[in-house]
């Protein structure tokens, strides 16, 4: 039986790939489960792993929650909610892949990331409207902070489909690029990223999310009492060992 999110790990990058292209990744219990399992691979790995990369086999990124599955009980109260939300407080930057469709669920999925590349044939789209539901996975939070409270609305009011040239143009994604190149352009990043000290890299992470919602004052406050300090690589960076 095939993985329905398959995990690998080089130089530091740990890469999850949902595996469910037949179904356009379309999101089921089972596959939940797969994530969720890799993304406690990861929390255990700590800084063996620099960044994570989330992509999707086939053309379509994510079709959303698997529907045929409504009213199937999960394993336990906010499951799915959860699941995205320790994907967004992994302490390694992630990066998503997307190409195709992005939507609803999908899409909230995809919010969890640090950092959003776009194809671009990417579609994203808020659907819940179209199926009478509300979001319960972050939708309501995590797009106005991403792309501003105004456009966030029309977004989810309207659920018309923004393409990944339009997704780069307002912050939904950080960058949109030819089809044929996302994965050379995720892959480029994502070394980049590995080869910084993970030391800074997490630190920095953890210094955004903390400071996300912070009045100025207070943010540089934070910044200086919670600092993590010189890390433990710094002496052989500084004497030119790492490049």
């Amino acid at each position: 039986m095939s993985q329905l999110v398959t995990f690998e790990a080089d130089g530091g990058v740990a890469t999850l790939t949902l595996n469910r292209a037949d179904k356009r990744n379309a999101l089921n219990l089972a596959l939940w489960g797969e994530l969720d399992a890799h993304i406690a691979r990861i929390e255990d790995a700590r800084d063996k792993i620099g960044v994570v990369v989330l992509r999707a086999a086939g053309p379509v990124f994510c079709a959303g929650n698997d529907l045929k599955e409504r009213g199937v009980a999960a394993p336990r109260a906010n499951y799915q909610a959860s699941i995205v939300t320790r994907l967004a407080n992994l302490p390694q930057p992630v990066i998503v892949a997307v190409q195709g469709g992005c939507f609803t669920g999908g899409l909230e999925l995809a919010l969890a990331g640090d950092i959003i590349l776009a194809g671009e044939s990417a579609s994203f789209a808020d659907t819940h409207g179209k199926f009478a539901l509300v979001p319960i996975w972050g939708m309501s939070q995590r797009l106005p902070r991403r792309v501003g409270q105004w456009k966030a609305r029309e977004i989810s009011f309207t659920g018309l489909p923004v393409s990944g040239a339009e997704a780069a143009r307002i912050g939904l994604a950080n960058h949109c690029v030819p089809d044929d190149e996302l994965e050379a352009r995720t892959r480029d990043m994502a070394r980049a990223i590995a080869a910084q000290s993970r030391h800074s890299v997490l630190a920095y992470k953890a210094l955004y999310t903390a400071q996300a919602d912070l009045p100025l004052e207070a943010g540089l406050a934070w910044e200086v009492f919670n600092s993590a300090g010189v890390g433990p690589d710094m002496a052989e960076r500084v004497s030119g060992r790492f490049g």
